[in-house]
């Protein structure tokens, strides 16, 4: 799936800009329109007709219809406002035009702000593009993306390319259980490897079980366990100077095991590989950007289903890096397979390690859908995070890591338990366990409560938001420069 081409126009010249049916025009904070707005009479006459302020087109854009037949939109950018409140306004915006699934859209801004008619354009090719339905008419995508206010095709080139590796983490959360099964993922994980010149390499159930995986293969041996493998990605461009792993939890669809969930908790569980996901529209990122990064990137792929042959309560199991494990809750998977995943990935010895993961019910309960919770071994990591969590739209929430967390883990006959039966602060101690599988390395873990947002969050207008994709860039640019 691609989104829209981008159509530059250089300077915005209104009678131009009008020639598609369906434009949304960007102005700058001030008290009055523009002398040669386009359609200015009739937006002087719906503000005062609505009893509007211009100032209020900064909190709720508005659309009017011409007499062409076209459809204008119009939002008013204050600068004072957060790249996330920014980007949550340019999507209303775009959506009165995109709710008539337009073949083209024209973007113009009065004051030629570069940052603000790229936030628009990625608004725009993030929303156009259709995510997997299987209806008899799925409805259109927008071809084509018209920008008044940009001249160099570079300036654009980076946005094109973030909202394809969002469009592609979307796209593939969005793909029903029957449809992505462990095995079909690995299939298309490997197309996508071939098209893209990754390197790629497979651990499949027999040989994880051969060289001890057993936190893995605990929750693989509940269903095709055959089909579930940990996948490894290598990208390695010349110049490289920094290594990075990235670990994303690829559960294609989660009952819970013998802890069964119940209907309401069990739906939308396809969603459940969406850390391993983001890691695949971020490694397509990175690559098509060409950031000097060295790049590994580590996919637990797998089903938690219900059978005579999954495992339960009170089993112990011993990992890869040989920690036994009492097994408290089956639905506490995700931590088990991240547990060997991320010991693979830190024998490499990357100079940083992260996870993504749709991971633990109580960072929902904690952030609700709007925030992602992260960990960081070091406050510098915790402060760039929270930094490129603002600039990038993606908002985060630092939480606390502190060792003393860690005696609600002991067990009594392993050296650690999975999770507690209490559920008490669920999401700190499944990153304390997680965090002793990473071999000490620098690491950051992503609890993704963010990944699905009703109604839309910051540029996504979808339920399913691709969140991580742009953080995860805004973080690594920032990363790779030592700021």
């Amino acid at each position: 799936m691609s989104p829209a081409t981008l159509s530059l126009h250089g300077l915005f010249q209104a009678d131009r800009f009008l020639q598609h049916s369906h434009a949304l025009l960007l102005l700058p904070m001030g008290k009055t329109l523009p002398e040669n707005m386009p359609a200015r009479s009739q937006w002087l006459a719906m503000l005062k007709r609505r009893d509007s302020k211009l100032s209020d087109l900064a909190k709720t854009p508005l659309a009017l219809d011409l007499p062409n037949g076209g459809r204008l939109a119009c939002a008013m950018i204050d600068p004072a406002k957060s790249r996330f409140e920014r980007l949550t306004l340019l999507r209303k915006a775009v959506m009165l035009l995109l709710d008539e699934t337009p073949d083209e859209l024209s973007i113009g801004v009065y004051d030629n702000d570069l940052d603000v008619v790229r936030d628009a354009a990625y608004v725009a090719l993030l929303n156009g593009a259709l995510l997997p339905v299987r209806k008899k008419k799925p409805g259109k995508q927008l071809s084509k993306v018209h920008v008044f206010g940009a001249t160099r095709e570079n300036d654009f080139s980076a946005v094109s390319t973030l909202a394809r590796g969002n469009l592609l983490a979307r796209e593939l959360t969005a793909l029903p259980p029957n449809e992505l099964t462990p095995a079909s993922y690995r299939r298309r994980i490997r197309e996508l490897a071939k098209s893209s010149g990754w390197s790629i390499e497979e651990y499949d159930y027999k040989r994880l079980k051969k060289i001890g995986a057993g936190a893995f293969c605990a929750v693989a041996q509940g269903s095709d366990h055959e089909d579930a493998a940990i996948v490894h990605l290598r990208w390695q461009p010349k110049g490289a100077g920094k290594s990075i792993a990235l670990v994303g939890k690829g559960i294609c669809f989660d009952t819970g095991g013998h802890n069964l969930k119940p209907a309401r908790y069990m739906a939308g569980m396809h969603e459940d590989m969406n850390g391993s996901a983001v890691v695949l529209g971020l490694l397509q990122t990175i690559a098509a950007l060409k950031l000097t990064v060295a790049v590994d990137a580590w996919l637990a792929i797998a089903h938690n289903h219900l059978s005579p042959k999954a495992y339960t309560q009170n089993s112990v199991v011993k990992a890869l890096n040989g920690t036994t494990i009492e097994i408290v809750h089956t639905d506490a998977e995700g931590r088990m397979v991240l547990a060997d995943t991320l010991t693979l990935a830190a024998k490499n010895k990357p100079q940083l390690m992260i996870d993504f993961a749709t991971l633990t019910g109580s960072m929902h309960a904690a952030l609700g859908s709007r925030y992602s919770g992260i960990f960081a071994t070091t406050d510098v990591l915790g402060r760039m995070a929270v930094d490129a969590g603002r600039q990038s739209g993606e908002r985060v929430c630092l939480f606390p890591f502190d060792e003393d967390y860690e005696p609600a883990l002991d067990s009594k006959v392993a050296d650690i338990k999975q999770c507690t039966l209490e559920g008490e602060a669920d999401h700190i101690l499944a990153a304390r366990f997680l965090n002793k599988f990473t071999d000490d390395r620098p690491w950051l873990h992503v609890d993704l409560s963010a990944s699905s947002c009703t109604g839309g969050l910051g540029a996504a207008a979808t339920d399913l938001t691709g969140f991580g994709v742009a953080w995860g860039i805004h973080f690594l640019q920032r990363w790779l420069h030592g700021e």
